[in-house]
């Protein structure tokens, strides 16, 4: 089967110069063969060896696909396997897999060319904890099967709360006794034991069952009820733990410093109550979810499992109770300017758990010793406190006590400092009184001093010091006449009295015709008026129409604001409705109370965007609430139009924000389907949030391709849905996920799940058994109904037909064709026609167009009377 075509040279051949010879091979049977071509040059032999293979295809596959460790979170992770061919010719494969585990494998069959790779994508779904070890058997052309394992860890996403000092496991914080107004710090370390990164929150649980929120769990039922009347119901949960930080990413088996802040609050009562029996105590819980994680908000969105970590957080709150002997009131003797006078006042500390840090305040006149200190809990102490006044009078001081305790900065948790949250108020009184001296009057030889009376003819000598009262008698000289002269005992009681240290300035008097009479003998003072200083008449009418002047102006103001009031009232009443009568007047309103007025809900307000406000479940709840009350929007806008809608797409949300919005079921299941059948299931939208959305789906599988809309732009607190449509040719169990973008920035993805079913219709009974109605005369026709039901939810075509041999059958039924709707039944009829010879058995074909077949037994039972 080979041949040379070669001429050989008879001369020898020159340098540089070449023989061709031609080889030919031509096979006549499929098999490989091997011969040799012996060449002579000069005196050696050279064996060339031929060899003639017939073409072949040469497929190598992998041997194992490992999908390593994955996370429960219903995604569909994707792997390729390379098929080989190192043949010469093309190469057909087959993949076949009947495993327990839903594989996607793309292509299934196909055609390797020669010297090439053909890629093969085989795709799992994240839906189900457990270990992943199945074997697809794939068909490879010329070499038969070989195996191929699949492989693989399929994990929850573990969230776990550790201690930092002890590094185990935390369920639970007792930050123990604290007073209202102080704070406590304790640290801890989330860990992500999982080999994907998470995306957290903390959510604190105000509405959990077994949270106390005040309650004091030491007292007894009837104490506790009457409690839970007394406090307020609506209680900020994020004023009292705080957590930094609240939000984050970790990374796979990584730790984050989270520091914990509890702040006991005093709630406000509607009335007062002992102080001592204000003990509250708290149980709260710290959840840590993943982002997206519904954490029970919507029932119908709820997740098959829950990806976090609860945290229980104790801690009371207790007052500041200290009492104080004598009392709050506290009373110093009386003392003269200079002296000091010393109460001693015991402070005890009431409480049973808890010591008191206390400081005075600085007081004026009052001194403190100490000024600060320490009481242990069950304690006294015993503080001087002295008077000593600066000035004299009667003094009545609130003494400012400070209570001292460890506060927290909002801006910096992870610091405590030494601040003030409690005062205590004490009043002390105290009266100063002074010293009476006599007062010497000396004669002045003629020196007069800076300070002197009006006559500069008596100085006092004194000690300097301020006295209570001057010691100089008064006589009220109006009033008496026991040194009037007889003449003046009849003058008018208008006359103004001048003392007896005016009469330099009475020689000028302010106004001349008013009449000055002496303080004793009521006789008329003589005064002086100069020409050079004094008003001439002209000057003084001058002067007095100047000062009517501007009495008249202000006057006139006065009447012009008076008539524009007039005129607005005016009309205001002069109307048709109003004719200017008082409203209810005579009538007595009715007593109101505040039971009367209907208590509205006040309105959820939204989360602020501070990042170390916590999210809590109340607050979510309320907003939730808030969005799925108003009507479903059905259509929204595809693409944002307005110029606030553009600005809210573009913003990059935080994972508090991501937390509100809610895109769910994260898996829509179809259930049992038909194929060719076309089934809808709703994909809900939730904005919590204040800012528009922009919601864009990317779909990629076949059998998803007629949902639509693809992309809407969802509004502030609205909820909107979208019809995720179904469709299949292929019979058997489908899971596949498409993934969503919000403002094109954060990715999620829904897992959709169905069950592809072919057409098939059932019938009530199998076997038909014909009898005569009683009364019908001989002859008649046998008759009975079978029942043809659909339970699939896609239309079903039927044709009865006989079976081959049961041609000239007795047996009839009609309809003998049409359609069941689904989920639904059709009626048909069997007769039976009696005769002579007839067959009292046959039998019908029920043909499903593209579906199964089912055989129907008939038969007819004769009863012979003799």
């Amino acid at each position: 089967q080979f041949k040379l075509i070669v001429e050989n040279p008879d001369k020898p051949i020159a340098s540089g110069l070449q023989v061709k010879a031609i080889v030919e091979y031509t096979p006549k049977c499929a098999e490989d063969l091997q011969d040799k071509l012996t060449l002579l040059v000069d005196d050696d032999i050279i064996h060339i060896p031929l060899l003639g293979l017939i073409p072949y295809c040469d497929l190598e596959i992998d041997p194992e696909v490992n999908f390593g460790d994955m996370i429960a979170n219903s995604k569909l992770i994707t792997k390729e396997i390379s098929i080989t061919n190192h043949g010469t010719t093309s190469g057909i494969f087959r993949v076949s897999y009947d495993g327990v585990v839903l594989l996607n494998i793309k292509p299934a069959r196909g055609v390797v060319k020669p010297k090439s790779v053909r890629k093969i994508q085989v795709a799992i779904c994240t839906d189900v904890p457990g270990v992943i070890k199945e074997m697809m058997k794939v068909e490879l052309d010329g070499r038969g099967y070989a195996e191929v394992w699949v492989k693989g860890v399929v994990v929850e996403q573990v969230l776990k709360v550790l201690g930092v000092s002890c590094g185990k496991v935390l369920k639970c914080i007792n930050f123990g006794p604290l007073y209202f107004g102080t704070s406590k710090t304790e640290k801890i370390h989330l860990y992500n034991e999982s080999p994907e990164h998470v995306d957290w929150v903390a959510v604190l649980e105000d509405n959990a069952i077994g949270g106390e929120m005040g309650t004091d769990l030491q007292g007894s039922t009837d104490a506790v009820l009457h409690d839970l009347s007394l406090k307020k119901k609506d209680i900020d949960v994020s004023t009292l733990i705080l957590c930094v930080p609240n939000q984050g990413t970790l990374l796979p088996y990584e730790k984050s410093l989270i520091t914990v802040c509890f702040s006991p609050e005093k709630f406000e009562r509607d009335f007062e109550v002992n102080d001592a029996s204000l003990i509250q105590d708290y149980v709260l819980f710290l959840r840590f979810e993943a982002v997206g994680e519904r954490g029970g908000c919507l029932q119908d969105l709820s997740e098959s499992y829950s990806r976090h970590v609860d945290l229980a957080l104790m801690g009371s709150g207790f007052p500041v109770i200290l009492t104080f002997k004598p009392g709050t009131a506290i009373n110093f003797q009386a003392c003269y300017l200079g002296e000091q006078t010393q109460v001693v006042c015991t402070m005890k500390n009431e409480s049973e758990f808890l010591p008191v840090r206390f400081s005075f305040r600085k007081t004026a006149h009052f001194n403190v010793s100490p000024e600060s200190g320490t009481l242990k809990k069950k304690s006294e102490k015993e503080v001087m406190i002295s008077f000593s006044p600066r000035q004299i009078g009667t003094f009545e001081m609130k003494q400012i006590i400070d209570i001292i305790g460890t506060g927290v900065d909002k801006d910096n948790v992870d610091v405590l400092k030494a601040k003030p949250f409690h005062q205590i108020y004490l009043t002390l009184l105290g009266v100063c009184k002074s010293k009476r001296t006599s007062v010497v009057f000396t004669i002045n030889p003629g020196l007069t001093p800076l300070i002197s009376n009006a006559t500069g003819q008596f100085v006092v000598r004194g000690s300097g010091n301020l006295s209570d009262t001057a010691p100089v008698a008064f006589l009220k000289s109006a009033q008496t006449q026991i040194h009037t002269h007889r003449k003046n005992r009849n003058c008018k009681d208008d006359a103004l009295i001048a003392f007896p240290n005016d009469r330099a300035a009475s020689l000028r008097p302010s106004e001349w015709n008013k009449k000055y009479r002496t303080i004793f003998t009521k006789t008329e003072r003589y005064y002086y008026v100069d020409p050079e200083f004094a008003y001439t008449d002209f000057e003084l009418l001058l002067r007095k129409a100047n000062k009517k002047r501007y009495i008249d102006f202000i006057s006139c103001l006065r009447q012009c604001r008076l008539e524009k009031k007039a005129a607005r009232q005016f009309y205001i009443y002069n109307n048709s409705v109003s004719i200017g009568i008082k409203p209810a007047e005579g009538l007595k309103s009715p007593n109101i109370s505040m039971a009367d007025f209907p208590k509205e809900k006040p309105e959820p307000e939204m989360l602020p965007s501070d990042d170390n406000c916590m999210l809590t479940s109340g607050k979510l709840a309320a907003i939730v609430s808030k969005s799925t009350n108003k009507g479903v929007w059905s259509w929204l806008s595809p693409m944002p139009f307005s110029t606030q809608e553009k600005e809210d797409c573009r913003l990059t949300l935080t994972h508090k924000q991501l937390h509100q919005i809610f895109i769910g079921p994260s898996t829509i299941d179809f259930g049992d389907v038909c194929v060719h059948s076309t089934t809808t299931k709703e994909l809900h939208i939730i904005n919590n949030l204040s800012v528009h959305i922009w919601i864009q789906i990317q779909v990629e599988v076949a059998e998803l391709q007629e949902t639509s809309p693809l992309s809407q732009v969802v509004p502030p607190l609205t909820k909107t849905h979208i019809p995720v449509v179904f469709e299949t040719a292929t019979v058997g169990m489908f899971k596949n996920s498409f993934s969503y973008k919000i403002n094109k920035q954060h990715v999620g993805h829904v897992l959709v799940v169905a069950r592809a079913m072919p057409i098939e219709l059932k019938l009530s009974a199998k076997e038909l058994i014909l009898t005569p109605v009683p009364g019908c005369l001989a002859g008649t026709e046998f008759r009975r109904t079978v029942r043809v039901c659909n339970p699939r939810n896609h239309p079903a075509g039927f044709t009865w037909r006989h079976v081959a041999e049961d041609r000239k059958s007795a047996f009839t039924i009609k309809p003998t064709r049409g359609s069941v709707e689904p989920y639904s039944d059709v009626e048909c009829e069997v007769v039976w026609h009696p005769g002579f010879n007839t067959p009292e058995t046959g039998q019908f074909i029920l043909g499903v167009r593209s579906g199964n077949s089912i055989n129907l037994k008939c038969s007819a039972k004769v009863t012979i009377h003799g």
